[in-house]
């Protein structure tokens, strides 16, 4: 049996047929060498498109009525299997707001919800799990980064400490605990992402049109976690957010004469707590030109992987214009609770989006735990 999704297709393949039908009668009609019965008969096919059309037409109707009396009782899904029941549910979720209308109880519950949001506007767990945590468009962050979902989130910068104060061997680190503290709290940064949903993305299947909302919105998470870690000018209040900023974070630059060797500089120079598990995060592009240097002509640099050339892991990304070296588990994303959701329209392009609005934080707990390489 065809779903309401195929038969719209089917619905407005016949009227085009139909309306190419009527075009060609109308200019048959005025050319004198078109017979009579000729006419008749690209009438009759016309009027036996437009009884196909009827045909679909009243099918369709009737099983779009069905879907919204069952979406009026609640009945959102009929399945057994858990993860398709959260998958109905998610749909049922998205399809609910679009249409400005209420989430009914068995939905908010079996997507996790709790006594918290009383079915309010609360994204409910499962949903908020999926877009924190599986990123489609990928932060290169997330690979090394520690991630959190914990409100008002507190940690101490060192996780143990000695009866010796004078333990920290790094006077880097030491003075910066000295001048910053020795706690990092998280705060809360508000953003919003958005995901436009057509009508045929609207009335597909469950399974499509929750794939298609929940890896527009991880592309979305993903991208401002990355924009904000790499912003060479952050935004006010984000400035803590960015390995570039010289304002709060001030990570040390080391210089040298091209930037293999600044790169080479920047490891030396990291403590060696920090430089036992240091990666370097830089572009592409600058990888490139370093090989093509030391290569002098020569290809079998080409084929060796990164870590030997540079002597510790290589992360790329094209947000990183300054390349970034060290211990990266010293970099921190935690999300806070009471991620919302809403309904909008672009009145430009007439498309439904589903917006989330979410609290997030990047702290990098020690700046000291990292270098930025830049040629002299």
């Amino acid at each position: 049996m065809k779903t309401i999704f195929e038969l719209k297709q089917d619905m407005a393949t016949l009227g085009q047929q139909i309306q190419k039908q009527n075009e060609t009668i109308m200019q048959k009609a005025t050319d004198p060498a078109t017979s009579a019965e000729e006419l008749v008969q690209m009438q009759k096919g016309k009027e036996d498109l437009q009884q196909r059309f009827d045909i679909v037409k009243a099918q369709h109707d009737q099983m779009e009525m069905e879907q919204k009396a069952n979406l009026s009782k609640g009945q959102f899904t009929s399945s057994e299997d858990p993860k398709q029941k959260v998958i109905d549910a998610k749909a049922e979720l998205i399809r609910k707001t679009i249409a400005k209308e209420s989430v009914s109880k068995d939905v908010l519950q079996v997507l996790g919800d709790d006594d918290t949001s009383k079915g309010g506007k609360f994204l409910p767990k499962t949903v908020a799990t999926g877009i924190i945590s599986e990123p489609t468009v990928k932060n290169p962050l997330r690979e090394v980064s520690t991630i959190t979902s914990i409100p008002n989130l507190e940690i101490p910068k060192v996780t143990f400490t000695l009866d010796d104060d004078d333990f920290i061997a790094d006077m880097q680190t030491a003075k910066e605990l000295e001048a910053k503290g020795d706690n990092v709290v998280f705060t809360r940064h508000k953003f919003k992402v958005f995901t436009g949903i057509s009508e045929t993305i609207l009335s597909g299947t469950n399974t499509n049109l929750v794939s298609t909302v929940e890896m527009n919105l991880q592309s979305g998470v993903a991208a401002k976690e990355r924009k904000v870690a790499f912003a060479e000018t952050p935004k006010t209040g984000e400035e803590h957010m960015s390995f570039y900023d010289k304002t709060v974070v001030n990570i040390k630059e080391v210089t040298g004469d091209d930037l293999y060797k600044a790169i080479k500089s920047a490891i030396a120079d990291l403590h060696e707590d920090y430089r036992e598990n240091a990666k370097i995060m830089m572009k592409y592009a600058d990888y490139l030109n370093i090989i093509e240097t030391l290569a002098n002509g020569n290809a079998t640099l080409y084929t060796a992987q990164p870590e030997q050339i540079l002597g510790k892991p290589v992360i790329f990304t094209d947000a990183a214009v300054t390349p970034v070296v060290g211990d990266f588990y010293y970099s921190h994303f935690n999300y806070d609770i009471g991620a919302t959701y809403e309904q909008d329209k672009d009145v430009k392009t007439g498309i439904n989006l589903f917006v989330v609005t979410a609290w997030f934080d990047h702290q990098i707990k020690l700046a000291s735990a990292f270098r930025l390489a830049k040629k002299a």
